[in-house]
């Protein structure tokens, strides 16, 4: 991220054109503590691309609005694809809640995606100690220190953090605990199973064991995904090493594995 502007969580655009005409669309899906900003390096790493950044619900240029289901977030996201995607589908990508978003996309609009990455998922939910620490957090949601504190959890750059915690103060926290609940409660989205396209999952090697546990349900729903292991990642891993996010997702748009991911 190299944009410090303070209103960029709401000005970021959505749409993003590469040089000519482009043959395909890539979706990026943003995660729950920030907004499509979060995916400025790959949207000048994948600049010869189409490339769509939707702000969720709840998010960005759409905090003021009413965070209200995965499902219906769902189905905002199959709308933005069927009207400005290249041939109204896309190759989505989605980190953490823009993951989960995914796998619902994937249950109830198959027909608008080409492929998917998810990354960060735990699809069967956040349980035990780990859960109740996260409740915890709900009320530290107004907190300056407690973002900033955030982004330093998760490995962010020095010099990207300030955006970071003015956006995590623009997120209500009536829409944080809707969507954290229905997040942390967890479950294969009705319908998944029925999904026939090429889709990828990945965990970062230093995030939180809840992604990986998820990997054993996800092949049963889903027996063609193919799950691996980014080496050395934490959750963040699109910021944390641009380049090899960059190369899996130019990867996974050709129909390949990055060889540098391991089996989970």
């Amino acid at each position: 991220m190299t944009a410090r502007a303070t209103d960029q969580p709401r000005t970021y655009p959505v749409e993003h054109a590469g040089p000519g005409r482009a043959d395909a669309t890539i979706v990026l899906l943003h995660g729950g503590n920030v907004a499509n900003w979060m995916w400025e390096p790959q949207v000048r790493g994948l600049a010869d691309h189409h490339v769509l950044t939707p702000h969720l619900p709840g998010y960005g240029a759409r905090s003021g609005e009413r965070w209200t289901s995965l499902a219906a977030t769902a189905d905002d996201v199959a709308t933005s694809i069927a009207e400005h995607a290249v041939g109204g589908r896309a190759h989505v990508v989605g980190l953490s809640l823009g993951g989960v978003v995914t796998a619902h996309l994937l249950a109830r609009h198959p027909e608008v995606v080409s492929s998917a990455m998810i990354t960060g998922v735990p699809l069967t939910g956040i349980h035990g100690v780990t859960r109740r620490l996260s409740e915890l957090q709900l009320g530290l949601w107004d907190k300056r220190w407690f973002w900033q504190l955030q982004a330093r959890a998760f490995a962010l750059p020095a010099e990207d953090r300030d955006l970071f915690v003015e956006h995590g103060l623009s997120v209500t926290k009536d829409n944080a605990v809707r969507m954290m609940r229905e997040v942390f409660a967890g479950g294969v989205p009705a319908g998944l199973a029925a999904y026939q396209g090429r889709l990828l999952a990945v965990a970062g090697e230093k995030e939180s064991a809840w992604v990986r546990r998820s990997f054993p349900e996800l092949r049963r729903a889903v027996p063609q995904a193919v799950c691996r292991v980014t080496p050395g990642m934490h959750h963040a891993w699109s910021i944390e090493d641009v380049g090899l996010f960059n190369d899996v997702v130019r990867s996974r748009v050709r129909g390949d594995v990055d060889g540098r991911l391991l089996p989970a």
